[in-house]
């Protein structure tokens, strides 16, 4: 690291002011800022509340991301293997190495020169399989993203911030593992720049990057996103010729997509409440383990960064909704209802938006009262959407999207609120 540092003064001043890469300055400022503390200083008297800052405080997020990160890859390696497991076994005659081999392309290469095998028992197989799918994402989201970052910290002369380490890696949680390289860079592109430079960048945005990202995505491609309820699993099967390769890739029906076809008998018949709470079930790479989440919960609120308040209040509010809508299910035409409430909350992508979206400190209500009901609202629009629009059965995304937009309002009332009920107090 002392090397680094010395690369860092030694080539510093030429990206001072007047010098001929004074343009790059911010492209410089974010290498030394990410691996060092600012140099600056300050001089005079100061009122420092605590010593928490906007970069330790995306570092922690970044922290409480890793338990997410790495059942990503585990569970996509795990679901491929076990995809792969499923097809050796009903095609047993054909499905040579060999011609395993084709259907994992590249990846299946690198197993293979890494001494590897595809046995979902082995947390190995998994993590290095997941990985290969899993990382390619994040390289691409962060560099395509970090780019217009830099073009827009040149053109306004300021620094780069440090929130989009963050959003470049909420974003390829939130995806499947085989969405396409471009669509990716897209996605990546609207998010950064739509959703949060042209309204002037981190602490301006009025939506989350992340999410007005994917929901582009959702809008523009659903076939990549969702499809017909359906999410990708792994290999590439359709290069088969059979009859269990009439199919476009290996896709199956999502847990959510199951309950509206089902109900509750239906998501048992296929899934247990355990394996969903672990997240060893089909769902885009990040979303899945509530256990992962739960562990991000407890670094964010021992380090103090996210609202308890949102937290608490989207849970209650999902789990009343979920409640009376269960104990209402005879009957129904919607066969969602009969969901004990419980499982809304390991299903989907719930207690991931609960814990690192419906947070986020830019774009979420600010007042303590205000808090509680942007929370309770993201929960009850969340298990709405899920339960009485079975064209949509997730809601998660959308439901933080639209407390987005009603933050503000929320907030203005409440202030409102509180200053006529200070005049009365001392009419």
């Amino acid at each position: 690291m002392r090397l680094l540092r010395s690369f860092l003064d030694r080539i510093a001043p030429y990206f001072e002011k007047g010098q001929k890469l004074q343009k790059l300055y911010p492209l410089y400022e974010v290498i030394d800022s990410f691996f060092y503390t600012s140099k600056e200083v300050t001089t005079g008297a100061c009122h420092v509340r605590d010593n928490i800052e906007f970069k330790r405080m995306m570092s922690t997020v970044l922290v409480a991301l890793v338990p997410c990160v790495v059942m990503a890859m585990y569970n996509t390696g795990l679901q491929a293997n076990m995809a792969m497991e499923e097809l050796a076994g009903s095609a047993a005659a054909e499905f040579t190495p060999e011609a395993a081999g084709k259907v994992t392309g590249w990846r299946g290469a690198v197993v293979a020169v890494l001494g590897l095998g595809h046995d979902p028992a082995s947390i190995l197989d998994n993590m290095v399989y997941g990985a290969l799918y899993f990382l390619p994402v994040y390289i691409v989201c962060f560099v395509v993203g970090v780019l217009w970052e830099i073009l827009f910290a040149v053109v306004r002369k300021h620094d780069v911030n440090e929130g989009f380490f963050v959003t470049a890696l909420l974003f390829p949680l939130t995806l499947p593992a085989n969405i396409p390289l471009w669509q990716v860079a897209l996605g990546i592109t609207f998010g950064v720049v739509v959703a949060k430079e042209i309204f002037g960048g981190t602490g301006r945005n009025w939506l989350n990057p992340a999410l007005a990202a994917r929901a582009f995505l959702f809008f523009a491609y659903p076939q990549q996103i969702s499809g017909d309820w359906t999410v990708w699993t792994a290999g590439n099967w359709s290069a088969w010729v059979g009859d269990w390769t009439k199919v476009d890739g290996f896709s199956g029906a999502t847990p959510l997509a199951t309950a509206v076809e089902g109900g509750w008998q239906g998501v048992t018949s296929q899934f247990y409440f355990v394996e969903a709470f672990w997240g060893r079930i089909p769902g885009c790479m990040g979303e899945t383990s509530v256990l992962a989440c739960l562990i991000g919960v407890a670094v964010l609120l021992f380090a103090g960064i996210a609202s308890w308040r949102i937290m608490l209040s989207m849970l209650i509010g999902a789990l009343a909704l979920a409640t009376l809508f269960y104990f209402n299910s005879e009957g129904s035409a919607y066969k969602m209802t009969s969901l004990p409430p419980q499982w809304h909350i390991v299903l989907g992508g719930f207690a991931f938006g609960l814990v690192f979206m419906a947070t986020d400190p830019v774009t979420a209500a600010m007042t303590n009262v205000g808090q509680f009901i942007y929370g309770a609202f993201i929960g009850a629009v969340v298990i709405l959407v899920r339960v009485v629009n079975p064209g949509y059965p997730e809601g998660t995304m959308l439901a933080i999207l639209l407390g987005n937009a009603f933050a503000p309002l929320i907030d203005y009332y409440v202030v409102r609120a509180n200053i006529r009920r200070r005049a009365l107090r001392h009419a």
